[in-house]
Parts: C-alpha cells; structure tokens; sequence
C-alpha cells in the first residue's frame, strides 16, 4: 500500500466511524506505526480533509448532527467538580463536544473533547490528573465554555439548572446599587439662652 493509499483508507474509516478513532487503533489495522498515522492525519487535514482531533481519537467532521447545541459558561477549580460538570452532562444524555476560555493574546482557545459516558469522563479526568497544567481552565481562574450537544432543548435546560444547584455554573453575581444617601436635613441651629433678667433690686441692696 502506497502512502496515498493508506491516506485515503484513513479518511475511509474516520468517515464510516460512528465515533472518534485513535491513532494507534488506526495504525493497527493498517500495519504502521502510530507516528506514521499522524504524519498522515496532518496531511489530510492540510490538504482539506475536515478532521478534528479529540481526546479519545480522530472524528471526521462535515455529518449532520440531530438535537439541539448550546453553550454553558461553567466554573470549577479541582478535580472532583470536574468530574461532577461532566457526569452531570452525560448522565443527562448530553454531549460535551468542546471546552472554550478566553485569553488576552490569542482571543479565544478551544479543544475537542466530543465527552459522551461517564467512561469518556473519567478518562479524561485521569488525563488531566496527570497532566493538570494541560487544563484550559487552568488559564481563567476555572472559568470556560463547553458547547453542548443534546437529544433536544429540555435537555440542555435539564443540565444547565443542575449544574447551577452544584454551583459549577458560572453567573456573575452583579453588584447590588448603592442606596441613594438621603439628603441630609440641615439641623436648626441650637436657641440661645435667654440672657438673664437683669435684677432690679437698687445697688445697695444688692451689696
């Protein structure tokens, strides 16, 4: 088999796959070496083959995706709210497809997760346990987005209101306004004594 060849058989897989297929699956079956297989990938993809890479292997992408996607803005700092976020999407028959954060260089950086068990979640989970510098969030302090994709609108309604009862849901508490200061009544100015009669007794009996 030509390496022309051996490309085409990898978009041929990835395309009749009906989820992500590692490379060193992919380079089993085809005799090689992992690393010859990602050669390959790269250069299907650069020479316009829509294929994203995810934790759990290669996707082709450009198929239809019944249901309904929609974005959440979640927070957590440690491994077990991890783990909770994504339990939480898939138990509730949601998809993590991918992780979002903002940064001031590059605008916006993103990764593939495609997240669809609690298997998935929890290989995840044990990459980034030892890996954990590798974690987006890590850049935003927890904060980041995860486009969902859900069998229906109910759904991702279902997981957004529990991952906000397990506070992994970012909202942005807004500041209350300041109450507006009463103005000041000005405070009558205090009486001044009466000046005291003036004693008409004569002097001399005064003395």
């Amino acid at each position: 088999m030509t390496a022309a060849e051996r490309r085409k058989s990898i978009a041929s897989i990835l395309a009749g796959a009906s989820g992500p297929v590692s490379a060193s699956a992919l380079a089993e079956r085809l005799g090689v070496s992992r690393q010859i297989v990602v050669g390959d990938i790269a250069l299907l993809r650069a020479g316009g083959s829509e294929i994203r890479a995810t934790p759990r292997g290669y996707l082709a992408e450009g198929r239809a995706t019944a249901g309904y996607t929609g974005l959440l803005a979640c927070i957590h700092t440690d491994e077990a709210g991890l783990r909770a976020e994504l339990y939480t999407v898939v138990d509730n028959g949601g998809v993590a497809e991918d992780v979002i954060v903002e940064n001031p260089l590059y605008g916006e950086i993103s990764g593939r997760l495609q997240i669809a068990s609690r298997y998935d979640a929890d290989i995840f989970v044990q990459k980034a346990r030892t890996e954990p510098d590798s974690l987006l969030s890590r850049l935003t302090g927890g904060v980041h987005l995860h486009t969902l994709r859900c069998p229906d609108e109910e759904t991702f309604l279902r997981i957004r209101a529990q991952l906000a009862g397990q506070g992994l849901l970012y909202e942005k508490a807004e500041k209350p306004e300041k109450p507006e200061k009463p103005a000041c009544a000005q405070a009558p100015a205090p009486e001044k004594p009466p000046r005291a009669a003036a004693d008409a007794r004569p002097a001399e009996a005064r003395g």
